[in-house]
């Protein structure tokens, strides 16, 4: 069952954030020879709620793809790479995730394969987007609105702004209590409903990809706490009972 995989990594010394911009040139090489990893990203992050043009000079992440759990454990406790990157960050958390819907592409490829799951409690959202260099300045006018609508929904449980290159290359991770919350976020009428129409019926991507994750576990701390993202929170299930 294949596995997905979202480690972040906190660095405070600014020699340690200069290490790890480095490393977005240089790690790429060593990741790709790890054994059973499939495709692999390395990507900064923003400040704000999702995609933002500000980057976070001290957060940066690892996406990649494994056969499963086991191998994805295997690798981040026995490879240099992983282990340098946990060596130099302050703080690190990977989240571990099973892909259950998956629609566009990602560098030309279709990498998520989409398991026979129940997704019956938390799901993690992953949507990224190429945007086209020419339409860049329209959609970082619509992008505020939706960041602030992420930001001020109370159900999101966790979420981070991540991207391969500043301005055209970016996602949003975000984990939602359950597909009804996360669903009805989407289609609420507002800024982020008016801001995706804009987007979509200008044309503004050249390539963009949308997925769906079961999250099956979470490793390590975040802000100095381990986030419970694999259990749905009690005043949620109290919402839906009444």
């Amino acid at each position: 069952m294949q596995s997905v995989t979202l480690s972040l990594y906190r660095f405070g010394s600014m020699r340690a954030r200069l290490w790890a911009l480095a490393q977005m040139a240089t790690a790429r090489f060593a990741l790709k020879a790890v054994r059973d990893i499939g495709m692999v990203k390395l990507c900064g992050s923003g400040v704000g709620e999702g995609f933002t043009p500000v980057p976070d000079t001290s957060v940066y992440a690892i996406l990649a793809i494994w056969p499963d759990h086991d191998a994805a454990r295997r690798a981040m406790f026995g490879t240099r790479v992983f282990r340098r990157y946990a060596e130099m960050a302050d703080e690190t958390m990977t989240i571990f995730l099973t892909p259950a819907s998956a629609r566009g592409r990602w560098d030309g490829a279709e990498p998520f394969v989409p398991q026979e799951i129940a997704l019956d409690g938390p799901v993690a959202a992953l949507t990224r987007a190429t945007v086209k260099l020419r339409s860049a300045g329209r959609f970082w006018k619509q992008e505020p609105a939706i960041s602030r609508a992420i930001g001020q929904d109370p159900n999101v449980l966790f979420k981070v702004g991540i991207g391969e290159l500043p301005l055209v290359r970016q996602a949003t991770f975000s984990v939602w209590p359950d597909t009804a919350s996360m669903a009805a976020f989407a289609r609420a009428e507002g800024p982020h409903a008016t801001a995706i129409r804009a987007v979509r019926e200008g044309k503004l991507f050249k390539e963009d990809l949308y997925a769906r994750f079961r999250v099956d576990a979470v490793e390590g701390s975040w802000g100095g706490v381990t986030p419970d993202l694999t259990h749905v929170p009690p005043q949620t299930m109290k919402v839906a009972a009444e």
